[in-house]
């Protein structure tokens, strides 16, 4: 990656725009060139930041300055950089390759949307860039897989979410039917507890009833046998 970020450098950061830039200005890009060409990339960082401050207006030192960056891992400040470079170019296509490595960033990221974005932007100012329109071709796809993975997450949290709670309506159903069971269970078992009669005891008591039904009938027999004494109204 950062050899590849130091053959951007090279190839086009060299240029210097403008016959009107001051010497000063001139100086420091070369002297931040150098030092990107032997890896002194904080060196470089230095001298291109001195350039700025000699003048703001400056966008070969500001895209310069974003490229050594990116280069250290700095892509937020390299972010900050590349937008102020396109600001202030003049040039369509110098502006289109801030727009372009903005766009890189954002794709590097995962941030698909702002990196669709930022690479229309470099094709509307330079619509023959073959790399610019194949990454936004990339993006989209991206896009597009990142947008149909959410819906079908999204779907498969709804679908656990149903199953969990359709879980906790059986196991609530198997509790109450553990409950019920065990009910049934203890009440079986109070009724086998409960004492019973034995066939002795049934036939002793089914004896006995008979016994006194017998002496019972006998004594109305016995009484009805006896003779009825006549009463007679006495005689006063």
């Amino acid at each position: 990656m950062r050899t590849y970020i130091l053959h951007i450098l090279i190839l086009t950061a060299l240029m210097i725009s403008g016959p009107c830039m001051a010497q000063n200005d001139r100086s420091l890009i070369r002297q931040g060139n150098r030092a990107a060409r032997s890896n002194a990339l904080t060196e470089a960082e230095t001298a291109y930041r001195k350039a700025i401050a000699a003048n703001r207006e400056n966008s070969q030192a500001l895209y310069n300055l974003a490229i050594v960056q990116l280069a250290q891992n700095k892509t937020k400040e390299a972010m900050k950089s590349f937008q102020q470079a396109a600001e202030v170019e003049k040039v369509p296509r110098r502006k289109a390759k801030s727009f372009h490595n903005m766009g890189t960033i954002y794709q590097n990221q995962k941030q698909y949307q702002p990196a669709i974005e930022a690479y229309k932007e470099a094709l509307r100012l330079d619509p023959e860039n073959f790399k610019t329109r194949y990454n936004l071709a990339l993006c989209k796809k991206l896009l597009k897989n990142d947008n149909k993975n959410n819906n079908n997450k999204n779907k498969n949290n709804k679908n656990n979410k149903k199953n969990k709670k359709k879980d906790q309506n059986k196991d609530k159903q198997k509790d109450q039917n553990k409950n019920k069971n065990k009910n049934d269970q203890n009440k079986s078992q109070n009724q086998q507890n409960q004492p019973k009669m034995s066939k002795q005891n049934a036939e002793q008591l089914l004896n006995a009833a008979i016994q006194q039904e017998k002496a019972t009938k006998q004594r109305m027999n016995k009484s009805m046998s006896q003779p009825r004494r006549k009463q007679y109204d006495m005689n006063w």
